[in-house]
């Protein structure tokens, strides 16, 4: 396992945003035009980027967040310690609720970052974003 740098890191949390910037290019958004991108920091030091991709049917599409999780977890990640998050706004966006809750499941102690078009940006941890959560431990 490679070493991983602290996800407080401010030099690591700038090169997730830079990461999540560019996936927001990828996202497939032609109803909300809502651009969103994600980068994942895995407990490996590996990063995992994506995009929102929209549907039609509204309820099925899937949140850059999420879809940066799933691809972690599909390479075999179990723990994630940073999520940094791009939206095409003037102030940063937190992620919604299912997001969160699939953050917690990978990452209970994880750092969240947004970044948005503007100059704002934004840290919590998934504890101050889903307080009370629940998770695998839990079941």
């Amino acid at each position: 396992m490679k070493p991983c740098a602290e996800p407080d890191d401010p030099a690591r949390l700038d090169a997730l945003l830079a990461q999540a910037r560019v996936a927001s290019r990828q996202a497939y958004a032609p109803y909300s035009r809502f651009h969103v991108g994600a980068a994942v920091l895995a407990d490996d030091g590996r990063v995992f980027t994506a995009a929102n991709v929209e549907n039609a049917s509204y309820g099925l599409t899937s949140c850059a967040e999420r879809n940066a999780v799933f691809a972690a977890v599909f390479a075999g990640v179990r723990k994630i310690v940073a999520v940094a998050i791009h939206t095409p706004t003037a102030e940063p966006v937190s992620p919604c609720g299912a997001c969160r809750q699939v953050i917690h499941e990978f990452g209970s102690k994880a750092v969240v970052v947004s970044g948005c078009d503007g100059d704002g940006r934004h840290r919590w941890t998934i504890d101050e974003l889903l307080p009370g959560a629940f998770g695998p431990k839990d079941l």
